[in-house]
């Protein structure tokens, strides 16, 4: 990632609090550069989740609308939506009347769009009307108190390890992990899922590697990433599936999730979401 795209970000930087609608607030971070570094399989998918809990405008009669927003943003598109970019952009909608809610939506979608140079999904939701936004826990199998040997300064993917045994689907999932902010340094909360196929994962060396990511400055989704592509690599599975839940900051959360199959999982969130 180029020093001068992350110079021109909001990051870390005192910024007004932009009340009326301004799609200019978004910043777009280019996710070439990033990937240069990881050695990513020929066919692979995955997506950008959002979840936005602070979201309202003001409708036709001038009296204020909130909802819930879920933002999908494809895995492939060009470049990434910088969060606290996302938040200012969201806050201008504060002042500003739109006719309906279908156009929040438009005006949503065009926007996020544009930034990410690719086709973004938008939901809104009325607060009471998002089942499937409801916290619910994490099916698997929880590995927080598997062997902790060592605490590594750093991820390491030769660390990782796998058995002869052939497991044909195993979920293992970690509420330990923590990643900080490429710029900024502040920690970044969240739990990971990680389900396979193949040679069976040492959850030991798993959960050592997941903890390794405490002092590591990235990006979410360059987090995740940079997960399945060491799995990958490293455990050879016949099937991969990392997703990331990560606590919400700013009234938005990201759910980053990369797989060798074309199945988008059920949309979940955590209780600490």
């Amino acid at each position: 990632m180029s020093t001068e795209s992350l110079n021109q970000s909001p990051l870390g930087k005192s910024v007004a609090y932009d009340t009326q609608y301004n799609p200019n607030l978004l910043f777009a971070l280019p996710r070439a550069d990033q990937r240069d570094q990881l050695k990513l399989p020929a066919q692979w998918y995955g997506q950008d989740v959002w979840h936005a809990y602070e979201l309202s405008w003001l409708g036709a009669n001038g009296c204020p609308q909130v909802a819930l927003a879920r933002f999908t943003l494809p895995h492939d598109s060009p470049c990434l939506i910088e969060s606290k970019s996302l938040k200012l952009y969201l806050n201008s909608f504060n002042e500003t009347q739109f006719g309906s809610w279908q156009e929040v939506r438009q005006a949503l979608s065009k926007d996020l769009s544009a930034t990410a140079q690719s086709s973004v999904d938008i939901e809104l939701f009325a607060i009471d009307a998002a089942p499937d936004l409801q916290p619910t826990a994490l099916q698997g199998t929880l590995i927080d108190d598997a062997p902790f040997k060592q605490r590594l300064h750093g991820p390491l993917p030769e660390h990782l390890r796998c058995t002869d045994e052939i497991v044909t689907d195993e979920t293992l999932v970690s509420h330990l992990l923590k990643s900080n902010c490429l710029i900024t340094q502040q920690p970044d909360w969240g739990s990971l899922l990680v389900r396979y196929s193949g040679p069976k994962i040492d959850k030991g060396r798993l959960l050592e590697y997941i903890v390794s990511y405490r002092s590591h400055n990235e990006f979410h989704e360059h987090c995740v990433e940079r997960i399945f592509c060491d799995v990958l690599t490293q455990c050879k599975p016949d099937k991969l599936h990392v997703q990331a839940l990560y606590t919400r900051r700013g009234g938005l959360d990201i759910n980053p999730w990369r797989s060798t199959e074309n199945r988008p999982p059920v949309p979940i969130r955590t209780t600490r979401q």
